[in-house]
């Protein structure tokens, strides 16, 4: 019995297998590994990941309907234009119940959240929006964050060492303590309308 038919598994491995498109409800997912499973636009409504890998899966353009998420990584994956506002992140939330390695997560949303600690390391995230979030302590090193937007984020402590192509207004962002590399923190003086020579 595979996916489709149970609703309840624990320490299972799937590997290769396609469910793009299609929707799964109600799913719960315990110490379980995906590896190179399709996703694409698979709709995951109200399912359960406890303590999960996902690794060179894609998860493009997913919806993460209502679906719960606690100590999942996701490790060389594609998870594009996917809007994690929509999962039921556990209230209060004391470090981020996600983690990102080596994944383009390009084009993705995480308006609004509170993610303490989350970490995104070397990954492409260019075109991400982060307006209004919590991000404190992340790790956001060696990521490519071109495009994304940040506005009213609280990024105290984060580390954005060797991180590139950030667009960070010193004004409307909270940086203290965060960490960024001597030569890429200039990009920090875009919004002064100074001239650097």
């Amino acid at each position: 019995m595979g996916i489709r038919e149970e609703n309840e598994f624990w320490s299972k491995t799937f590997e290769g297998e396609d469910f793009s498109g299609e929707k799964l409800s109600s799913k719960e997912f315990e110490n379980c590994t995906f590896i190179g499973c399709n996703f694409f636009e698979t709709i995951f409504s109200r399912c359960k990941f406890v303590d999960c890998e996902f690794s060179k899966c894609n998860l493009s353009l997913a919806k993460m309907e209502y679906s719960k998420f606690s100590d999942v990584i996701f490790r060389d994956s594609k998870a594009l234009g996917i809007d994690w506002s929509k999962v039921a992140w556990p209230r209060p939330i004391f470090s981020a119940p996600i983690q990102f390695y080596d994944c383009l997560v390009s084009d993705s949303s995480f308006y609004g959240l509170s993610l303490p600690d989350l970490l995104m390391e070397s990954c492409v995230a260019r075109g991400v929006d982060f307006r209004t979030g919590d991000f404190s302590n992340a790790n956001f090193q060696h990521t490519d964050f071109g495009r994304s937007l940040f506005a009213d984020t609280n990024l105290q402590g984060a580390d954005f060492s060797n991180a590139t192509d950030f667009d960070i207004d010193i004004f409307s962002n909270d940086l203290k303590k965060a960490k960024f590399d001597r030569f890429e923190a200039i990009r920090l003086l875009g919004c002064l309308d100074i001239e650097l020579v």
